[in-house]
């Protein structure tokens, strides 16, 4: 369909008032398109030719309304970094309406009630940044967040130094956080907490609707998918970086691309975002922060269910987390199902790859293609030893295997490539130079990260030394 034949609905409008802000975007000046993406405008029923128009321009940049928007900003509060803020909401991004299940959002279309003394803006970094790895979850079958569409701007932002404007357009199934239930409970406003958890059921979990237990099934579910979203970011190394209460998607989401990166040499204790001098975000703390953050849910939700229930569940957690963890990491091992040992197999695997510096994504590839050669594997560490030690124990667990559906499994589950932050750093000093052409071949990759790409094999290898590791800001 053309924009102009488009017709949203704003959903979350239906809540009480005191769950979000009417605000109309405040466009950028000059903007231009760097990227659209078919597929998300597929599913949204957007025609591919209306992706080059100056009203898809237009409508990125908040200037051009869809019949029926009515934009508005969400509420919300959080715990950032332990600490409960109680009122947060959305700074930056501004609601513009819902096509079937899909919520649009423009991150970066100026001031909302809740900018907390921000611009409203996001700077070209940033966004390129969301973009993509958005794109690159998807790619990876990891829940996610979406984007239709990126542009950059003329306009001038100030950040450390001076930096051009961007706005993407972001979709998802929800925008709801946990922060957003710890908003209402904390003002002790239990009637549009009620309403709010009403409406994720009817959205998200509508196979509770009506029952009387309705709210301890929907904090159960998202236990679940909680834990399962954990277990799936461990296994590809992903580090998000800033696992605030308001940062989680209660649809079980990744949400909010900050400060994340894809581990380069394996690090347990590795982390992204150079404001946590604590390390309470890195990779390692990972299950346990979801858990805490899983906790202050149950805090939220307990006016409206029984507390002790939500606690009985949530005790499951650690066990539920561990199952998804070891059932992807035994895909990527190759293996028919877990048996005894295996879990002890992994944990050595793991620490043997922090010993010898080797770099996670290019590891499971090259294993991928075993045979029993050594060579390549080995090629990847500093020494040979603990690594053959551990291959010993590896031949024994797949001697009984074919090894044709081995590999066949293996290199559906393990990525040849993932978006690691030098090369996203690429696309962006070359955008920053008016050049999208790595913003092209880098969402070329995130869209199919297990294929060979011929053309890209030089991201296919270990991080270069000098760019491993990199921390970045909540800004990114």
């Amino acid at each position: 369909m053309k924009l102009n034949e488009l017709h949203v609905t704003n959903p979350y409008l239906d809540l009480p008032n005191e769950c979000y802000d009417r605000v109309a975007p405040t466009p950028l000046a000059d903007p231009y398109l760097i990227h659209a993406n078919t597929d998300v405008a597929k599913v949204l029923d957007i025609d591919e030719d209306e992706l080059q128009t100056e009203a898809f321009v237009k409508f990125l940049n908040g200037e051009y309304l869809l019949e029926g928007s009515e934009p508005f900003a969400m509420c919300y509060a959080g715990h950032q970094f332990g600490y409960f803020v109680p009122r947060l909401g959305d700074g930056r991004a501004i609601n513009i309406g819902t096509i079937d299940k899909y919520h649009l959002q423009l991150k970066g279309a100026g001031t909302t009630e809740y900018s907390r003394n921000g611009d409203g803006r996001a700077v070209l970094r940033s966004s390129i940044r969301e973009y993509l790895m958005s794109e690159a979850m998807d790619g990876l079958s990891i829940p996610t967040t979406l984007c239709l569409g990126l542009i950059g701007s003329e306009h001038d932002v100030r950040r450390e130094k001076i930096e051009k404007g961007a706005i993407v357009c972001r979709v998802s199934s929800s925008w709801v956080r946990f922060g957003t239930f710890e908003y209402y409970a904390h003002q002790g406003k239990f009637k549009e907490l009620a309403a709010l958890a009403d409406y994720v059921i009817k959205e998200n979990f509508p196979h509770h609707r009506g029952k009387e237990n309705r709210y301890t099934l929907l904090f159960n579910d998202v236990m679940i998918i909680t834990a399962r979203l954990i277990a799936q970011w461990m296994s590809v190394g992903f580090n998000h970086g800033v696992m605030n209460t308001d940062n989680m998607s209660i649809a079980g989401l990744t949400i909010d691309y900050g400060p994340y990166a894809f581990l380069d040499d394996f690090r347990h204790e590795h982390v992204c975002n150079h404001t946590d001098v604590e390390g309470r975000y890195s990779f390692a703390n990972q299950p346990e922060i979801a858990k805490w953050n899983l906790k202050s849910l149950v805090m939220a939700l307990s006016p409206l269910t029984d507390t002790e229930k939500m606690e009985k569940n949530l005790a499951m957690f650690d066990k539920i987390y561990i199952r998804y963890f070891h059932y992807y990491m035994c895909k990527k091992l190759g293996f028919e199902g877990t048996i005894e040992g295996d879990p002890e197999l992994i944990d050595d695997m793991l620490d043997m790859l922090e010993q010898l510096h080797v770099d996670y994504t290019l590891f499971f590839r090259t294993l991928s293609h075993y045979e029993g050669d050594r060579e390549a594997l080995l090629s990847t560490g500093l020494y040979h030893e603990p690594m053959n030690a551990w291959l010993d124990r590896y031949d024994a667990r797949i001697k009984t295997i074919d090894t044709t559906e081995r590999k066949e499994q293996m290199l559906s589950a393990n990525p040849k490539y993932v978006l690691k932050n030098y090369m996203l750093q690429e696309a962006i000093d070359a955008a920053e130079k008016g050049n999208f052409s790595v913003v092209d071949d880098l969402f070329k990759i995130a869209q199919n990260p297990f294929d060979e790409h011929p053309a890209f094999e030089r991201w296919a290898g270990a991080t270069p030394q000098e760019f491993k590791n990199q921390k970045l800001s909540c800004s990114s």
